[in-house]
């Protein structure tokens, strides 16, 4: 080996061949050196982006609290209510000893002062409070209280009972508020962080965390049910605070519990903020509502319609009846045809539509598409105002013909919810579904203390929307053998589930 390397550099070669050596160590050496520095390098992105990952889960909600609280406010009301006597007492004759014992107690004050309090939150910097309506329902006066404890009298703007939402409006004067804006609800993903801030039992400020346990339920409130379902803790007195998400955008209003105590187990419901936001623009606006009406009455569709119609899935809404005069009669829609989509939006359940037809603009030239004699259709539809159909009576007069269904397997007969009806069993305003018009004596049904005047909420597991859905229900649990059926019905404001024997089984 020697004697050939120093022959090469004997030859004037061997330098250059020892020079490439050095090249290629050098070479090895920066390779080495880049190889190990992209380890480094991307370690540190690695380390990066799961620090980006771990902000989406935060160690606190501090910061996030801090800066959001002043936005929150509580809402305490005042309301005159009238007292009437608890019980009637026994009449005395005159003179009588008894008749100064009980005389205390006729002498009772005509009215007497109730309080309640809520939550709410400021969404504009000139005075703009948002809450529920039933927050501040049939209410004399209206304090607004800052995170600072500053109160301000309260003014109504606008209301909305089917959504219950309402809007306030306070003069700040010189102070100086700090406003939160709507974020989009449908961005919202189950596993979501949110943050609840909020007036629970008049504690005030209280700040709760959890997460989106689902999306877009409807728990019976009203036809336009959009609520996200929450595990962060809500209890009485969060109604008409905020739910945040980690932005800090109000992407729901907290409404609603689930509970058999009345405290807090973990499932609350807020109204979806896109739904809230429509709602507010327009009492913003207009002091009211103005809602799309397309001027059908609809129902659900189960398997055996969906086959019998011609569709390919069992979604959409079958319309049941068309109302006179109005925007669908006109575009020619008829009874039997079964929407699947409007203005673009898929529906794939009978509660779709009412909401989605509302958030539409009024006189909006809208396309709608129909399954008729198994075949799909196109029809432009130009919408009206629901709320101008209500005041013209086009839809109480609609009703007017609406005769009661009797169910005589159970003893009872229903009817959908009218205005009429409202006006009749003193209904809350704005409500829908079905009520019992007629008990008959001696029946399952009145056995059970189902009375005249109460709602029937739910079906099995099916929300009654229509007569149409406890009729077709009760048919099938019958065609199924079954020897029954379970109610959920509604008396006084309060729910309870009942097992109905059929009479002849």
């Amino acid at each position: 080996m020697e004697t050939v390397i120093s022959r090469l550099n004997n030859r004037g070669l061997g330098k250059c061949h020892f020079t490439k050596i050095e090249a290629f160590r050098n070479l090895v050496r920066f390779i080495k050196s880049f190889f190990l520095k992209s380890l480094v390098i991307g370690s540190w992105f690695l380390a990066l982006s799961n620090n980006v990952s771990a902000a989406e889960r935060p160690d606190s909600f501090a910061d996030l609290a801090e800066r959001l609280s002043p936005s929150v406010v509580n809402i305490s009301t005042s309301t005159l209510v009238e007292r009437g006597s608890d019980f009637d007492l026994p009449q005395f004759p005159e003179g009588s000893p008894f008749e100064e014992f009980f005389k205390e107690f006729n002498q009772r004050p005509g009215a007497q002062r109730t309080q309640s309090l809520g939550s709410g939150f400021i969404t504009d910097d000139a005075g703009i409070v948002i809450t529920n309506n039933h927050v501040i329902e049939n209410a004399d006066e209206i304090t607004v209280i800052l995170s600072d404890e500053t109160e301000f009298e309260a003014k109504i703007i606008g209301r909305d009972p089917k959504t219950d939402i309402a809007v306030l409006r306070i003069d700040p004067g010189d102070k100086k508020l700090i406003s939160v804006s709507f974020g989009n609800s449908d961005t919202l993903r189950v596993g979501d962080w949110v943050m609840a801030i909020g007036n629970p039992f008049g504690l005030g400020g209280t700040v709760t965390a959890g997460i989106v346990s689902a999306r877009g339920r409807d728990i019976g409130s009203g036809p336009y049910d959009d609520f996200i379902q929450t595990d962060a803790s809500i209890n009485r007195g969060n109604s008409g605070g905020p739910l945040f998400d980690l932005e800090g955008n109000v992407i729901g209003i907290n409404t609603a519990i689930f509970s058999q105590t009345g405290g807090s187990v973990g499932i609350g419901f807020a109204i979806a903020s896109n739904l809230a936001n429509d709602t507010v623009e327009q009492l913003v606006k207009y002091g009211r509502t103005r809602r799309g009406w397309l001027g059908v009455f609809i129902q659900e569709i189960n398997e055996d319609i969906a086959d019998s119609l011609g569709l390919e899935e069992v979604a959409g809404a079958l319309v049941s009846a068309v109302t006179p005069g109005g925007p669908a009669e006109k575009a020619g829609l008829e009874p039997g045809d079964t929407i699947i989509s409007f203005d673009s939006k898929i529906i794939e359940s009978v509660r779709d539509l009412p909401r989605i037809v509302a958030e539409t603009p009024v006189d909006k030239k809208v396309l709608v598409e129909i399954v008729r004699s198994g075949k799909k259709i196109i029809v432009d539809v130009v919408l009206g105002e629901l709320e101008q159909a209500e005041q013209s009576g086009v839809l109480k007069t609609n009703s007017q013909s609406n005769e009661p269904t009797v169910i005589g397997i159970i003893g009872i007969a229903i009817t959908d919810i009218t205005t009429d009806i409202i006006d009749k069993y003193k209904l809350a305003e704005g409500e829908t579904g079905v009520v019992i018009t007629e008990v008959v004596e001696g029946s399952p049904a009145f056995k059970m203390n189902i009375r005249e005047g109460q709602i029937i909420r739910r079906i099995g597991q099916r929300k009654v929307e229509t007569v149409e859905t406890v009729k077709s229900e009760i048919a099938r649990l019958r065609d199924l053998e079954r020897s029954g059926v379970l109610m959920l019905i509604e008396a006084d404001g309060r729910n309870r589930f009942v097992q109905l024997p059929f009479g002849d089984r």
